[in-house]
């Protein structure tokens, strides 16, 4: 299993454009120890003698470590191992840790590196094709690199506006350049390795907005790239993590092409990972990556998606992919949403008021529901329950709001009474708490846990809003942002 090692959160796309990457640091972690057969490349590293230097890739946007070679009196060495690497871009790390320069591992695994430290860019690979390939494209893309930063800078000091215009058009003609290249390579080598990654790279260009009986279809462009997006990457292919601007790319197309509601988001996971099953490599990772995205997502109703990803993988066997923590962890994150999700009914709540008469939710008819489980002893609670009423008392109760007040804590019965007191809690609230005999009879019986474990509460204070029939329409929001969405409902 390939070990982490940096993050690459701000790595350019330097492989299409340079083959050196000088000093960036690796950090020291162990091997995977390998046989004798599946690889084998004989490596030529000058001046270093009697040490060992190490062969890196990526892992998505991270770095890892995948064999190391000892180098003899003559600077010689061997990356070999019984098993085939990944193909895709690998690396040589020096021995303090630092990337030396990248080359490409094919799908022959047996060929020759030559370089010398002094002269990096001089690197040579003989006995790959592929190599070949990607270090003429490399070498031309240097040149138009070189070139275009000339006309940036020119064009960045021109003096006069038909100066300006000059180097503006030489670099839109720089850019066809570029392209061209790129072309070539789809053209002459459409199978190699360098095609592969050209296609994972690529996005596609904004078309021009149709005119349609008269009127411009201004989403057209939108949808045009999103449905083109991936032409050409099959999901199931491992060699995606062997590069760094894969993952990059898959980070991209959900920020700007997949909607937020949870059920485009798992019409979208759902295809890429079924694509995926058949990888290896690529499979876990996919379904990891999107696991820990919506285990604790960034916006509100996205926990759908991990609840998917539960019943529709992980519930199905993909457990064996996990250690007994994980697995054990993963498990119980599931089955407490369940209950919970945005647009489900609210699991329902008999508890006792403070002077323990019963009470019960669906009883307690309201235009919405304030429901907010907090704990006496909880100092941000302290904080956050006071701003509560304030918003109930000047807004929320004009717009008919019940706000009923959870005690999480069965043991500080006095305390919570006091504080209700001494901070004047409106009362139009319903004060309300679990006895211990309730609690223990629903262990008893075999039951979730009403309050921890049907409402997913694990921290204090946590608040859900609930609509007229009592389904859930906001949870996990701060309260101010529970404000602004009451105003939003009404607006509607």
């Amino acid at each position: 299993m390939f070990q982490k090692i940096i993050t690459l959160s701000s790595f350019s796309l330097v492989l299409l454009f340079s083959t050196a990457v000088h000093a960036q640091a690796v950090k020291k972690l162990p091997l995977t120890k390998t046989g004798p057969v599946g690889h084998n490349i004989e490596i030529t590293l000058k001046p270093y003698k009697n040490t060992k230097v190490y062969l890196g890739t990526n892992y998505g946007q991270n770095r890892v470590l995948a064999d190391s070679a000892i180098l003899n009196e003559a600077s010689v060495g061997y990356f070999k191992g019984k098993e085939k690497l990944t193909p895709g871009i690998y690396f040589i790390v020096s021995p303090k840790y630092s990337i030396l320069f990248e080359f490409l591992v094919d799908e022959g695994q047996q060929f020759k590196i030559i370089a010398d430290t002094l002269s990096l860019v001089d690197y040579k690979i003989i006995g790959s094709k592929d190599n070949d390939i990607f270090s003429s494209y490399s070498k031309s893309m240097n040149q138009l690199g070189a070139q275009r930063n000339q006309l940036e800078q020119a064009y960045n000091s021109a003096a006069t506006t038909s100066d300006s215009l000059k180097y503006l058009q030489a670099l839109k003609k720089m850019d066809t350049s570029f392209k061209q290249e790129r072309q070539k390579i789809i053209t002459t080598a459409p199978n190699s390795m360098m095609r592969f990654f050209l296609d994972v790279l690529q996005r596609p260009e904004l078309p021009a907005i149709p005119i349609i009986n008269g009127i411009a279809d201004s989403t057209y462009p939108f949808y045009y790239v999103k449905n083109h997006y991936w032409d050409n990457v099959v999901f199931n292919d491992n060699r995606l993590l062997r590069t760094p601007f894969f993952e990059a790319k898959l980070d991209e197309y959900f920020k700007n092409y997949v909607s937020r509601e949870p059920d485009s988001i798992i019409e979208e996971v759902q295809y890429m990972l079924t694509v995926a099953k058949t990888g290896k490599e690529i499979y876990p990772f996919l379904l990891f990556k999107f696991t820990n995205k919506y285990i604790s997502p960034e916006f509100m109703g996205q926990d759908k998606v991990f609840l998917h990803l539960f019943q529709n993988f992980f519930s199905k066997g993909d457990t064996v992919l996990l250690n007994n923590d994980s697995k054990k962890a993963i498990t119980e994150r599931a089955y407490s949403i369940m209950a919970n999700l945005i647009g489900n009914p609210a699991p329902p709540l008999n508890l006792n008021t403070m002077d323990n008469k019963l009470f019960s939710l669906y009883n307690s008819p309201a235009t919405y529901t304030f429901i907010a489980f907090w704990d006496p002893t909880c100092g941000h609670c302290k904080e956050e329950m006071p701003r509560v009423d304030s918003f109930y008392t000047k807004n929320w109760k004009q717009l008919g709001v019940q706000v009923i007040g959870v005690n999480t804590n069965v043991k500080e019965l006095a305390s919570w009474k006091q504080f209700i007191t001494e901070e004047h809690f409106d009362a139009g609230w319903m004060h309300v708490y679990q006895t211990e005999a309730a609690f223990n009879a629903e262990i008893t019986a075999g039951k979730p846990t009403t309050i921890r474990q049907l409402y997913d509460v694990f921290k204090t204070p946590t608040f859900y809003l609930l609509d007229k029939d009592k389904k859930i329409i906001a949870k996990n929001l701060t309260v101010d942002q529970f404000h602004d969405f009451l105003q939003a409902q009404q607006k509607k």
